[in-house]
């Protein structure tokens, strides 16, 4: 079953369910005649209007994520956790008109009675649809197309488990060896062949189960897929797994760890968003008396204009315009790019001091407002040096996945950028912030950043 037809089937199921439960609450509220009304709600309007409620908590709260990205049990977990939430919010929404104190003891009761429906009737939809998914899985219907990279130990476990499990939702078109294997007997070809392979044979799904001693075939199958349209899953070592190395998701005992999956859900990433436009817009406010000073001292110290753009390349590849206070003489680099050095003589005095409290980069925040950039990500690289790192990085095209940022982990964790080795160092930080994207590591990030800017350590 496709993505589009599942969540189909769930938009129908949780608005059949969400108006079932809203009947039998209206009736227990209303009609039962427990609490006394003088003029009682009508009953559409308000059925409405709830829906509407309950459809974008949901939404945003990624109850409409793909199936596959989790079990039975953490959907359940999850379905708890987001109705629990939204009836907390009700709770004082809607019932903040009973000011007797019986009318009060009656509301809490009925909301713990909207809450048990609400669960009830929403998990018993969503374990209708999975229970059809499941029997559609076992018949062949909707398995998607998998390869196995490796043909030891590990990747025959790994095969023997999606036969056993179709509800894995797996469909092993064969498997792909390193160059040093013997030919198998469902191999489809050497590693060095994997994108054609893909390409070739509709592949979506790409399991890697290579043994310990072959970890380098782990990185080569991460550069091979890197700009591919493919889910990448690991099978980690035991060890891993006891150590707590490797975080893992285990359905049927099977192991598997995703390698650069849909990081924050659309509720942490619109609460991101929001929060980038109202920082943005507060700290352009708070500080433009320092933003006019600051020209001032520009204009009156250095030749050239206040303001300073580049071209650096965005999200997916986007090129935009970077805006900056100019810290450099004007003109600074003609010619091929180069990297900065640590005494950079072409820096202004001025540009020095701005450069220590982070002034220049304040004007970026103009980036943010535009959706250029965000406060917390990855620092926005030019075209000429991510053609030149992609060359020397396979896998830096990864760190082009997320929207850039004024600051980030690495630069907290980091010195500036004066060579490629540097940028190699600070890509590990920028892997570990993308793995880990959340609400918590980003306001770690900005009181990190805030540090630096009061103790004068920029750069």
């Amino acid at each position: 079953m496709s993505k589009v037809k599942e969540k189909i089937l769930l938009l129908i199921s949780d608005f059949a369910y969400l108006n079932i439960a809203w009947s039998i609450y209206y009736y227990i509220r209303i009609e039962s005649g427990w609490l006394k009304y003088t003029n009682p709600p009508s009953f559409l309007i308000p059925m409405f209007v709830i829906y509407l409620y309950w459809l974008l908590l949901f939404y945003f709260l990624g109850l409409y994520q793909h199936w596959f990205a989790r079990s039975r049990f953490d959907e359940f977990a999850r379905v708890v956790k987001v109705i629990s939430l939204g009836c907390f919010i009700l709770f004082f929404a809607i019932f903040i008109d009973d000011y007797s104190k019986d009318a009060a003891i009656v509301s809490r009761f009925v909301i713990l009675i909207y809450w048990s429906l609400l669960i009830f009737f929403i998990s018993f939809g969503r374990m209708i649809i999975r229970r059809f998914q499941m029997k559609l899985l076992q018949k062949g219907i909707g398995l998607r197309n998998s390869i196995i990279v490796g043909i030891g130990k590990k990747a025959k476990e790994l095969l023997e488990m999606t036969v056993k499990y179709p509800q894995l939702g797996y469909l092993v078109i064969g498997s792909v060896s390193l160059e040093f294997d013997k030919f198998s007997e469902n191999e489809l070809g050497k590693l060095d062949e994997i994108v054609d392979i893909i390409e070739e044979k509709n592949i979506t799904e790409v399991l890697v189960a290579v043994e310990p001693k072959d970890k380098e075939a782990l990185m080569q199958t991460l550069n091979y897929c890197t700009d591919l349209n493919v889910h990448l899953k690991i099978m980690p070592d035991m060890y891993e797994i006891v150590s707590g190395m490797a975080r893992t998701n285990q359905i049927y005992g099977v192991p598997l760890i995703e390698v650069m999956p849909e990081l924050m859900p659309m509720s942490s990433r619109v609460i991101k968003r929001l929060i980038d436009i109202f920082v943005s817009v507060f700290v352009l406010i708070l500080l433009s008396p320092v933003l006019i000073i600051s020209s001032i001292f520009i204009k009156f110290t250095s030749h050239g204009p206040v303001f300073y753009t580049q071209k650096r390349i965005g999200r997916n590849g986007r090129i935009f315009n970077i805006i900056k206070f100019r810290s450099m003489v004007h003109n600074a680099e003609k010619g091929k790019p180069v990297w900065a050095d640590k005494e950079d003589s072409r820096v202004t005095s001025f540009g020095k001091f701005m450069r220590k409290l982070r002034i220049d980069e304040i004007p970026q925040f103009i980036n943010v407002l535009k959706n250029d950039m965000s406060i917390v990500g990855p620092r926005p690289e030019r075209p000429y040096f991510v053609d030149q790192l992609k060359k020397e990085i396979p896998y830096y095209t990864k760190r082009l996945t997320v929207q850039p940022g004024i600051t980030g982990w690495a630069q907290v964790k980091h010195t500036y950028d004066f060579s490629i080795d540097d940028v190699k160092t600070k890509l590990q930080y920028d892997f570990y912030y993308i793995e880990n994207m959340s609400l918590a590591l980003d306001f770690k990030i900005m009181f990190h950043t805030i540090i630096v800017v009061f103790l004068m350590k920029g750069h």
